[in-house]
């Protein structure tokens, strides 16, 4: 506590391709936090800490705001949970298996979730799915050495760039449709929003999501007859079956036919352009927002306090 309020560590940064993203992100964290009058707050830019690099800087509740394998995907909750300090987010091992996008992808259609078809590559292993197809890696996020293939030259010249840099990467069925995402805050669903990138982009790219002004977002969109519902139900279904805690956003194209989940973000967007706080404005604006996940994490760790007896 400093001056009676508890002090929130907001981590940000880390060593993973979306950095500045991270550091877009944890610096509105930080000032939501300030707006909200109610907590100390301290920022934070880390790269790859140890328990000994954070154990000494005052905090009652750390908000890790960082995106990709290490800050989101599980190395950085194993030095959390190690801290013993509440933090805001997933364990280490709803991180782990959200981050790995095949691995999530398997366990949500085992629950009778529609998701396009997905294989795993090696280099030099042939890829078994038609054309077109989307190439990504297996755990990154924001777009970040993502493909869409229509031609075995785009395929081959796609897989020449990621396989040296990435290893084994993730072949998916490319789904024409819409973009939607949903939210998920403390296990209840926010609203859908849907994404409409410029007809100048060739989809919902890096440049897109942070850069460029000329996105269009649509909170509550109209969908299909059953969509929306099949969005909200799928994220929900993906947050409980991963073990996922306070936040996540899922991913989906929808068309005629209806929702295909794409992915789970455990630690989403908190930039002025992102997803999330988007879709909670008009009930929550973000300095609540920030404040109920950070009483969450401070919750969670008072009810796994042992009792004490006088």
């Amino acid at each position: 506590m400093i001056d009676g309020r508890p002090a929130v560590l907001v981590l940000m940064g880390g060593p993973d391709a979306e950095h500045e993203v991270s550091l877009m992100s944890g610096r509105q964290v930080a000032q939501a936090l300030r707006d909200s009058t109610r907590y100390e707050v301290i920022e934070q830019v880390i790269d790859q800490p140890t328990v000994a690099d954070l154990q000494y800087l005052p905090a009652d509740v750390v908000f890790p705001v960082l995106h990709g394998p290490w800050g989101e995907g599980g190395p950085l909750q194993e030095v959390l949970e190690l801290l013993g300090l509440p933090y805001v987010g997933s364990g280490p091992r709803a991180a782990a298996v959200a981050m790995d996008k095949p691995a999530t992808k398997s366990i949500v259609r085992s629950a009778g979730v529609r998701c396009p078809t997905d294989r795993r590559l090696e280099a030099g292993q042939p890829c078994p799915l038609d054309l077109p197809l989307v190439l990504k890696p297996i755990d990154d996020g924001s777009s970040i050495d993502l493909h869409i293939c229509r031609t075995g030259e785009q395929l081959d010249a796609a897989r020449a760039q990621l396989h040296p840099r990435r290893g084994p990467i993730m072949a998916e069925q490319f789904i024409a449709g819409r973009e939607v995402t949903a939210g998920i805050v403390c296990g209840q669903a926010t609203p859908l929003v849907e994404i409409i990138p410029s007809r100048e982009v060739a989809f919902y790219d890096y440049q897109a999501k942070y850069v460029r002004d000329d996105t269009r977002y649509e909170i509550d969109p109209e969908l299909p007859p059953g969509a929306a519902q099949e969005c909200t139900e799928a994220a929900v279904t993906a947050f409980s079956l991963l073990g996922c805690r306070d936040v996540a956003r899922a991913d989906f194209i929808v068309n005629d036919e209806g929702a295909w989940f794409l992915e789970i973000n455990t630690m989403p967007g908190f930039t002025t352009h992102s997803l999330l706080p988007m879709a909670t404005r008009r009930d929550c604006d973000m300095p609540s927002l920030c404040s109920r996940l950070v009483e969450s994490a401070m919750a969670r760790m008072e009810a796994q306090a042992p009792a004490t007896h006088g």
